[in-house]
């Protein structure tokens, strides 16, 4: 006898299997002093609403809600598979010139970033900026025809571009290209450059310019080849703005934060003594924070402020830091996520979650100034990184000192 699930049973099972794991194992038993049996209450009517998996998702997600937490994730479950078909890119902005897609900007994955690749700076693929793209796999592109209609379906696929000097299709040539699936990548890694570009302009080479995209590996492996890189500078600059979050960042704080103890002297070139520790920057230190900051992204400013490593440029960020942990999936394989795990600061109160962090310097990016090019966050970090470097300028030794005569005999 063949049996099959019941879909109206089993979301209802999940939906009370959601509710029971949030009742059971939130951070603290009080659940926000929400009415949690009310908030069931409040939401179950509409069950034999729900016609998708999706629909259940959307309906437990807003019940969690009444208990105003973040890292309170509903997600997964048993969906119908979608066959995909991924758009390809480019990794380039383009502009409309003539009826035609004129080439703005090419983004290139630089020799360092084994894990980017650029479709059009890709070894062999002679493109350049200016140049127009006219066609696709054969296929004319003229404006306002969206040139992503043609690139649909080409991700890691072989595709060829005509390209020309001049907007039109005589005298263009066949390029073959890889488009690729994302450029979120390849646009940050350019943004993140030209931060780095702009903080090392505006102090006359002085300040180093680090990025802290989360506090996961990827974070550390951002933070060791930024900082570490960096390390003849007088100050830096440590933007964690956008920080996913991830784990508790007590490693890049700890450098962040350390001294060193004296120097060993360098008996090459010009002598420079060595510091032991040998790595650090021992200047003073800003950081960037935003409201796209949250989790490992909140405790890291957190801590920077708490231990007075420098001041904090910016605005408030997110403001959810209770940690999730050991969830357990539903029937179908989705999950209600319970966070776990609050912090508590060191006079004793629960800290951060729905508060976030805030700046000392509060500054807003507001769009009209960030579509002029602008980064006032960013240009304030750096003065006030040059005000206290002013300040305090330092007391790193560049010169030896005098050498000892220990091995003199005293005249008799």
């Amino acid at each position: 006898m063949r049996a099959y699930v019941d879909p109206k049973a089993e979301f209802k099972q999940i939906f009370d299997e959601g509710w029971r794991n949030q009742r059971n194992n939130f951070y603290v038993r009080n659940l926000h002093g929400a009415d949690w049996p009310a908030a069931k209450k409040m939401y179950e009517p509409l069950l034999p609403y729900v016609m998708h998996r999706s629909d259940l998702n959307y309906l437990m997600d807003n019940m969690g809600s009444e208990l105003a937490i973040g890292h309170s994730y509903v997600r997964g479950g048993e969906m119908p598979d979608v066959p995909q078909s991924l758009g390809g890119l480019l990794g380039a902005d383009f502009t409309i010139d003539n009826g035609r897609y004129r080439i703005e900007r090419i983004y290139h994955a630089e020799s360092w970033n084994p894990e980017l690749r650029a479709p059009l700076s890709t070894p062999g693929v002679n493109v350049t900026t200016g140049e127009y793209i006219v066609a696709i796999n054969g296929v004319e592109l003229r404006a306002p025809d969206n040139i992503y209609r043609l690139l649909d379906g080409t991700a890691n696929r072989q595709t060829v571009i005509a390209v020309n000097a001049r907007p039109a299709m005589e005298g263009a040539r066949n390029v073959t290209v890889i488009p690729i699936a994302n450029e979120q990548g390849l646009r940050t890694r350019a943004w993140v450059e030209r931060n780095r570009r702009i903080v090392d302009s505006l102090s006359n080479g002085q300040l180093a310019y680090v990025y802290i995209p989360n506090t996961g590996q990827p974070g550390y492996t951002s933070f060791n080849r930024y900082y570490f890189a960096q390390q003849d500078k007088k100050g830096a600059v440590i933007d964690e703005r956008f920080n996913g979050g991830g784990s508790a960042a007590d490693y890049i704080v700890d450098i962040l934060g350390r001294t060193f103890d004296g120097y060993f002297n360098n008996p090459a070139g010009e002598r420079v003594p060595f510091t032991s520790p040998a790595s650090g920057i021992w200047g003073p230190k800003v950081m960037i924070i935003n409201e796209m900051a949250g989790s490992g992204g909140d405790l890291m400013p957190f801590m920077f402020k708490h231990r007075k490593i420098g001041p904090l440029v910016g605005t408030r960020t997110w403001g959810g830091l209770v940690a999730t942990s050991d969830t357990p999936p539903f029937v179908d394989g989705g999950s209600m996520i319970a966070p776990r795990f609050g912090f508590i600061d060191r006079e004793g109160n629960f800290a951060v979650e729905n508060v976030g962090v805030a700046p000392d310097v509060e500054v807003e990016n507001y769009p009209k100034e960030m579509i002029a090019g602008r980064d006032p966050q960013l240009e304030r970090a750096v003065q006030e990184a040059l005000r206290l470097l002013r300040e305090k300028p330092g007391d790193r030794m560049m010169k030896e000192p005098v050498a000892p005569n220990w091995g003199k005999r005293k005249q008799p």
